[in-house]
């Protein structure tokens, strides 16, 4: 069952991005490859991550949630045509603990 973004928390890059290979298959919030993530990060076009630990990079769920409610970038970045809308996508077991 699809779960919602929570309100205030965490998210890995692979509950933003999502994740083929966890099982469930995680679903994107924000359909772009983790290349493009790591770059947009850089240029400032996503939030800057924090870091809980030395494996251990999150980004807030309110700065993820303001990204997909403000389009997850400028219109010179087509891949990310379906985060314009103010709903929240739908997370998969994007908020299953880790293990």
């Amino acid at each position: 069952m699809a779960q919602q973004i929570p309100e205030t928390g965490f998210l890995r890059l692979w509950q933003i991005i999502g994740d083929d290979r966890r099982k469930p298959p995680a679903l994107p919030l924000i359909p772009v490859k983790k290349s493009t993530w790591w770059d947009g990060v850089r240029k400032g076009r996503f939030p800057k991550p924090l870091k809980l630990g030395p494996r251990t990079t999150v980004w807030r769920v309110e700065d993820i949630r303001d990204l997909i409610k403000n389009g997850a970038c400028d219109r010179r970045c087509s891949t990310v045509a379906t985060c314009s809308s103010s709903e929240p996508s739908p997370a998969g077991s994007a908020f299953k603990d880790e293990g």
